[in-house]
């Protein structure tokens, strides 16, 4: 993978002395985006239900190949669909990773509802700290490497969880959704369509007054492997009820996922 423009440019612009500091970065660089459990072709399908009656499903993928302001990037994507009867719901989002960085660069999101519809596009600028909505609407970031909701998802599949500490992350590109609590609350073994699989139970604690009316938990079962794999994925939403998502098949996975149960 091409590094990305940010690093491109720092070492164009570095005196000689730094050319040899600058080829271990680029180096080092490229490794970052090996060593992560995902890539481009990775894709998860699931099953879900909000509650009686209602049926859904859904899919998270990994697409490469697009370039962000001169940056190489994978997109994410994140499209779920609910049905009663005729009635259809549908949840689609999209984020732009810098994998090297784990930086993401514009995020979208396309919310349609019975009675209800909510769009939101943003880009997002980590080495000017700013992102900047579709409608208008500017900010500035906590950190140097923001995330969306979506890239925030596959940015646990990272973390090691060697403690049951809570780890406390102010990483959204939008302050006011900042901090998230992430807590391993339990292991244990989870059985999904795609198999049954040791876990790590993950509850994340988000700011989301849109959907959650103030605070909301998600609960999320890990693969208890280097795969990282979502195996379940929980939600208390206000109006809604309890929602739940279920892996019935996954394909395309960077590493061993070892945590499945014979």
């Amino acid at each position: 993978m091409n590094p990305p423009a940010w690093l491109r440019r720092r070492c164009l612009t570095a005196p000689l002395i730094s050319v040899a500091l600058c080829a271990q970065a680029l180096a080092a660089s490229a490794q970052a985006a090996r060593d992560l459990p995902f890539a481009p072709g990775e894709r998860f399908e699931y099953t879900g239900r909000v509650h009686v009656g209602v049926s859904g499903k859904g899919s998270i993928w990994v697409e490469g190949g697009t370039e962000i302001r001169g940056t190489p990037t994978w997109t994410l994507h994140s499209e779920m669909e609910g049905r009663l009867g005729f009635i259809r719901a549908t949840d689609k989002s999209a984020s732009w990773l810098d994998p090297v960085r784990f930086a993401s660069l514009r995020y979208t999101t396309a919310e349609r509802h019975l009675l209800a519809r909510y769009n939101e596009a943003a880009d997002i600028f980590p080495e000017e700290r700013r992102w900047r909505s579709d409608g208008g609407t500017t900010g500035t970031t906590e950190a140097d490497a923001p995330l969306d909701e979506l890239s925030f998802l596959f940015y646990l599949r990272t973390l090691p969880f060697r403690s049951d500490a809570p780890v406390v992350i102010s990483r959204h590109f939008d302050k006011a959704r900042n901090p998230t609590l992430v807590t391993v609350v339990g292991r244990e073994d989870v059985a999904v369509g795609a198999g049954r699989f040791h876990a790590l139970i993950v509850e994340m604690r988000v700011r989301d007054p849109r959907r959650y009316k103030g605070d909301g938990v998600i609960r999320i079962a890990l693969s208890d492997d280097k795969c990282r794999l979502l195996l379940r994925l929980e939600s208390e939403m206000p109006d809604a009820g309890r929602a739940t998502l279920a892996l019935a098949s996954y394909a395309g996975t960077q590493c061993e996922c070892t945590a499945r149960v014979p």
